[in-house]
């Protein structure tokens, strides 16, 4: 039989994102305005 290599990890760790993350996230999306004319598909960031 051929040898795994990979191992199974026993428990799952919860991932949060940082505060900084949030932050970004969060700022980026208020700065953020998509504007539809006819087909076109305009996106403005307005840092």
């Amino acid at each position: 039989m051929a040898k795994l290599y990979s191992k199974k990890k026993t428990a799952s760790q919860t991932m949060l994102p940082k505060k900084e993350t949030i932050s970004f996230l969060l700022s980026y999306s208020k700065a953020l305005s998509i504007v539809k004319v006819g087909d076109l598909t305009f996106e403005n960031l307005a840092n």
